[in-house]
């Protein structure tokens, strides 16, 4: 059974998010997602808070909708952002990247490396991570914009890391055609989610179609032209409200 899943999550658990989970779940629901891949930064939690954010994804989900917890890890400079799933405890904030790797493999959990792009985060990336990751950020609508990540396909060639993509979702400027399309065999729970993706039975799809490393490289330059020309047009709009603000104050 294939289920669509919006990944990269973040609600008001988060210190920079403002959507609670159920506004997320009724969201994600009217958009045509089944599952939403949670992603909370680790910033401020603790074991206790983890276990109430788990059952706030639980009290949230319903028959129709399923919101799957999870955390991104983040190392003591802030770099390397690696979102995890399928983890019964808090691995603690600032993490080694190595050490919390370690952890999330020994628990059995699934490990992606977010937006590699952001702060070159891909010219720190150590190749013996490469086998405790599932996937890689090949395209991060959050900092990526209408364009998936230049940086992505080079560390995709390097390994046999799936491309993996997430809305880094914050607010609704970040909603886009970005999903995980995973095939699932039983129920639709955590459990089975995570397991999914263990088995590596997932799909990077944009725009309702596969996201292969090919289908990056061919698609880039495009793209690449529709991102600068969002890029430019925000920024006219943001000088515009900004000059408009400033006359409305000399008068």
């Amino acid at each position: 059974m294939e289920v669509i899943a919006a990944c990269h999550i973040h609600s008001e658990w988060s210190y920079d998010g403002s959507w609670t989970l159920p506004a997320l779940a009724k969201h994600f629901l009217e958009s045509g997602r089944r599952v939403v891949m949670m992603t909370e930064h680790d910033r401020g939690f603790t074991e206790a808070r983890f276990q109430e954010f788990r059952q706030a994804c639980s009290d949230a989900s319903c028959e129709t909708i399923l919101v799957v917890p999870g955390i991104e890890y983040s190392d003591a400079e802030n770099r390397i952002h690696v979102l995890v799933w399928g983890l019964d405890s808090f691995l603690g904030e600032n993490l080694p990247t190595n050490d919390m790797l370690d952890r999330v493999k020994e628990a059995n959990g699934v490990a992606v490396l977010a937006h590699p792009t952001r702060k070159n985060a891909w010219q720190s990336f150590e190749p013996h991570w490469a086998e405790r990751l599932l996937a890689i950020e090949a395209w991060n609508r959050k900092y990526d914009g209408w364009a998936p990540s230049q940086t992505s396909p080079d560390l995709l060639r390097r390994g046999k890391q799936l491309p993996f993509v997430g809305l880094d979702f914050h607010s609704a400027k970040q909603h886009f055609p970005l999903n995980m399309a995973l095939d699932l065999d039983g129920p639709i729970n955590e459990r089975t989610v995570v397991q999914t993706f263990r088995d590596r039975r997932c799909e990077a799809r944009a725009f309702g179609r596969p996201l292969t490393n090919s289908v990056l490289a061919r698609s880039f330059a495009l793209l690449s032209m529709a991102e600068k020309g969002r890029r430019t047009a925000a920024k006219i709009v943001k000088s515009t409200k900004r000059a408009a603000v400033g006359g409305v104050g000399r008068r």
